[in-house]
């Protein structure tokens, strides 16, 4: 059963891999060659830590080889070492951050999300109280590069306000920061891009699932999830309305009942 002590282990990499890449950053390095190297640096001291201090324990990690071990393990360690490496190769951007989380037993058990960059590591253990909701319109936070057609079509049919961000670490714990309302993704992320962000949300009292409602799995085979829904509570039932009347998500539905 995970305890306090794992969900401070995550704490602890998520943190210390966010110090090893702001060092990382100030030298001089740019660019695409400074997003590979933080990766790989990062990666590194993400696993041995892990080896280090749960070497019984299974890892999924973006930037390492995925094995089929992990499918029979209790509980399995989900990272991603640099969330965001784009905006990471950018000198004026601080959207970029560190995920950890831990998996057993069929569930998400703990769990950090760095931000370096901004000086706040979100975690499981204490998790940040949601602040009240201000007036005005619905806020979803959007890829500031490439914003789904799905989250076009909330914009006009909730009269909502996209705001772009990067990562997809950013772009959920925006909403425990009350800085969105929400965080749709509909194009396709991994298991690594959502875990410690999925965790820390649930831990803080935000509804997260798939954009049908359906629960998010993780440890799964294939470590793809295809869509994803982080909001605060109170407007989740409306969100996922608004999602399921778009004309081809209703023809999607319609073509599993005629099946």
């Amino acid at each position: 059963m995970a305890t306090r002590e794992d969900g401070e282990l995550a704490v602890e990499l998520a943190a210390a891999a966010g110090e090893l890449l702001l060092e990382l950053r100030a030298t001089a390095l740019s660019g695409r060659e400074l997003g590979a190297r933080g990766d790989e640096l990062a990666n590194d001291l993400l696993i041995g830590g892990l080896a280090e201090r749960r070497p019984d324990d299974a890892v999924l990690s973006e930037e390492s080889a995925d094995t089929t071990a992990r499918l029979s393990a209790d509980r399995v360690w989900i990272i991603d070492p640099l969330d965001g490496t784009r905006e990471y190769g950018e000198d004026d951007r601080s959207d970029w951050a560190v995920h950890v989380a831990l998996w057993e037993n069929g569930e998400l058990a703990a769990g950090a999300v760095a931000l370096p960059a901004q000086q706040i590591v979100h975690d499981t253990n204490d998790p940040r109280l949601l602040p009240p909701r201000p007036d005005g319109p619905l806020r979803i936070a959007v890829s500031r590069s490439r914003p789904p057609a799905l989250v076009e079509y909330l914009a006009t049919e909730l009269g909502a306000e996209l705001v772009p961000m990067g990562s997809a670490g950013v772009k959920a714990t925006a909403v425990l920061r009350g800085e969105v309302d929400a965080y749709v993704h509909a194009g396709g992320q991994y298991e690594w891009d959502s875990a410690a962000p999925v965790v820390v949300a649930q831990a803080a009292g935000l509804f997260c699932s798939r954009i049908d409602g359906s629960p998010l799995r993780y440890n799964q085979p294939s470590p793809k999830v295809p869509d994803l829904l982080v909001c605060r509570p109170e407007i989740s039932a409306k969100l996922l309305a608004a999602i399921a009347s778009q004309p081809e998500n209703q023809e999607a539905a319609a073509e599993v009942r005629v099946a």
